[in-house]
C-alpha cells in the first residue's frame, strides 16, 4: 500500500480473534484497499465514491471472538463486493466507511 496515504483505519484478517494472517485491510478518504500474500503481493481497490451497500455480518463464533465481517458492494466492474473478513470493531469500521461514502459522493 502506498505509504504517502493518510490512512483512517487499518486491519488484518484475524483467525480465533488474533491477527496472524497475510491479507491486510486498510481505508483513506477515498479507496478501500485489500492487501493479500507474503511473498507475492496481490492489492486490490475499491474508489469509495462506487460503494453502493454496506452491510455487517456476525455469526456467533465471530462474536466470541470478538470480530465480524463488513461486506462492501460497489458498481467496480473488477470487483463489485469485497468481504472484510474477520475485523475488530466491525460495527465501528461499517460506520467509518459510511461516513467516508457519503464524503466521496
Amino acid at each position: 500500500m502506498p505509504d504517502s496515504l493518510n490512512f483512517l483505519w487499518k486491519d488484518r484478517k484475524r483467525i480465533c480473534g488474533l491477527p496472524i494472517t497475510f491479507t491486510r485491510y486498510s481505508l483513506s478518504e477515498d479507496r478501500l484497499f485489500l492487501e493479500t500474500g507474503l511473498l507475492s503481493l496481490h492489492q486490490d481497490e475499491i474508489l469509495l465514491y462506487r460503494v453502493r451497500d454496506i452491510s455487517l455480518r456476525m455469526t456467533l463464533g465471530q462474536r466470541i471472538f470478538g470480530v465480524g465481517s463488513v461486506l462492501v458492494l460497489s458498481s467496480d466492474k473488477s470487483m463489485p463486493e469485497l468481504v472484510l473478513k474477520n475485523i475488530k470493531q466491525p460495527r465501528e469500521v461499517k460506520e467509518l466507511i459510511h461516513q467516508q461514502v457519503e464524503q466521496a459522493k
